[in-house]
């Protein structure tokens, strides 16, 4: 079959990590960034390099760049010149004896567990002897007097290997040779070791932003962007945007986000500015953070630029219910809203979900023909339309801790037998817009995000209001301080970023009861540091709620809750 008659099919994976750094101290307060990069964001790199027809359209958050550019200097500085580490996971790899204050030490335990159970721990015989001794030491303390040092640095070692890529594990490059020497060696790691550990980390966390950009320009990846720090610009813009989707949704006790558009602006145009600091380039694609547009989050979009955004199955089924006619075309489209020219895809839920959620607990080569089926049975079904596109989107980081391998056999096969499809062609949303197909035209998008279509992962709980009246005071304080002009304007500059990393979506994700706990308690703690650090950048008194807890989490959510299904 001519690519022309091929069924387009996009793969979008949105790489992100919100802001862990306390902007004051500069010292990061949990370790995801580090870790998603060494083992995610270089598998998904190496699975495109290595298969020749492989294309994908891959959303880096601005947040995200930063954060990895800091790793990398950070690191080298410490090779270099034996400058402190400002992570204390990295901290705890390379210290000659970890710290021995109890408190400190258990902690650190407690966070070498903390990696997929079945994936990560079990997978190494070495790695689960110390977790086992390691959760018997968590629940008899008394004990850590006679836990000695040795104990302590394997474990940590043994958290940062299993944490490694596929591909880095199975690599036969010199450089890398340090993942499987350590590994085989399994225990009584020395200095030396974990040296070589960090020298490693260093190289493959240096090594996202060039990959990704060399994979940009050799065609095979269309890089995209979201707003600055994640934030959901439909709710920075107009609260009452969530009752399109929810009529009955319960609202923050407070009328409007202050300022909300020109916070908007900021996040749009600011990251924009990271994303071409970091690639050279500006980009025509945005993944809107968790995929949440409205019509004026799209009309800014396009203000700035934007040729293509990308939301979730649902949004678009509440759109078509206030079409004024029937559509003679399904999700399969691109669609572009009255009165504007940016295209809107959305996102095939039922794809994307059983990648994020059903296909981990296959054999890979099952689940990849059964993908495949899938794709056959809607190519043959929009056989009368030959600029269909199907847009498989989805988180592309913490899937797959699920999959055997980090997904190595599933996503190797995926991009092979995708690549050799007769019909099926892998595209990306730029290359396919330039083939100038027919859009299918929407009176109005319903406001909402790819999460059940509407924006109730962020707004109308409890929690999540509290945490947005907490915002909304903190801007009022900003707005005071720049009507004053008591800040100059390296003091302005540490306050907007400060407020920038209070804005983002991920905050509001993890508050509400039906999150694990630890998880909740992770994130509402940091959300109130960042707070009270922009109270400090704008020289006032941190409101003294900010030093009581008021978010918990008792739940148990599909795969610890770091990802949703687009449909409830």
């Amino acid at each position: 079959m001519s690519a022309d008659k091929a069924l387009q099919v996009v793969l979008c994976w949105h790489m992100h990590q919100p802001e862990y750094r306390d902007l004051r101290s500069g010292e990061y307060q949990l370790p995801w960034t580090y870790l998603h990069a060494i083992k995610d964001y270089v598998d998904m790199a190496a699975h495109i390099e290595a298969v020749p027809g492989a294309r994908a359209v891959v959303n880096l958050a601005p947040v995200l760049l930063e954060q990895l550019v800091d790793y990398e200097a950070q690191l080298g500085a410490w090779l270099a010149r034996g400058e402190p580490l400002r992570d204390p996971m990295l901290a705890a790899l390379v210290e000659s004896a970890p710290s021995t204050e109890p408190a400190a030490r258990l902690r650190l335990i407690s966070h070498c567990l903390r990696a997929n159970e079945d994936r990560l721990i079990r997978r190494f015989p070495a790695y689960q002897q110390l977790a086992d001794m390691a959760r018997w030491i968590l629940q008899h303390p008394e004990i850590l007097l006679y836990v000695d040092e040795q104990f302590v640095t394997d474990l940590v070692v043994w958290h940062h290997l299993a944490w490694l890529g596929e591909t880095v594990r199975r690599s036969k490059r010199p450089e890398d040779a340090a993942a499987m020497r350590l590994t085989d060696k399994a225990r009584g790691f020395t200095a030396a070791d974990r040296r070589d550990l960090l020298a490693l980390i260093h190289r493959l966390v240096a090594s996202v932003i060039p990959r990704y950009r060399a994979l940009a320009e050799s065609g095979k990846v269309e890089l995209a962007t979201s707003p600055l720090t994640h934030p959901i610009l439909p709710l920075l813009l107009d609260f009452g945007s969530a009752r399109e989707a929810m009529p009955d949704v319960a609202l923050p006790r407070v009328d409007r986000y202050p300022g909300g558009e020109a916070r908007a602006r900021a996040h749009i145009e600011q990251g924009l500015a990271v994303f071409e600091r970091h690639f050279g380039f500006r980009p025509v694609g945005c993944w809107p953070s968790e995929g949440s547009i409205d019509m004026r989050t799209l009309r800014l979009l396009q203000e700035h630029g934007f040729q293509w955004a990308a939301s979730g199955e649902a949004v678009l089924h509440n759109s078509v219910q206030k079409n004024s006619m029937p559509l003679q075309r399904d999700r399969h489209a691109a669609f572009t809203p009255d009165e504007l020219d940016i295209a809107c895809f959305f996102r095939d839920d039922g794809l994307s979900d059983m990648i994020g959620f059903t296909y981990s607990s296959w054999h890979a080569d099952d689940a990849v023909a059964n993908l495949i089926h899938h794709l056959e049975n809607i190519a043959q079904h929009e056989r009368t339309h030959p600029d269909s596109l199907v847009a498989i989107i989805l988180d592309g980081e913490n899937a797959w801790e699920h999959y055997p391998e980090n997904g190595f056999y599933f996503l190797r096969g995926l991009y092979e037998q995708l690549a050799a499809h007769e019909s099926l062609q892998l595209t990306t949303f730029r290359d396919y817009l330039a083939r100038q197909p027919e859009r299918v035209r929407l009176d109005h998008v319903v406001a909402g995000s790819w999460v059940y279509g509407s924006f109730s992962t962020w707004i109308g709980d409890p929690d999540k209001n509290r945490g947005w009246e907490m915002l909304c005071e903190a801007k009022a304080a900003w707005d005071r301080a720049m009507a004053e002009g008591r800040l100059d304007t390296e003091q302005q500059g540490r306050a907007e970023a400060q407020l920038a990393v209070c804005e983002g979506s991920d905050w509001f994700w993890w508050f509400g009861d039906y999150n694990p706990a630890e998880t909740v308690s992770d994130f509402e703690w940091l959300f109130r540091r960042h707070l009270s650090n922009l109270y400090q950048f704008l020289g006032e008194e941190p409101p003294e709620y900010l030093s009581h807890v008021f978010a918990r989490g008792t739940g148990a959510p599909a795969g610890g809750g770091v990802m949703r299904r687009g449909q409830a």
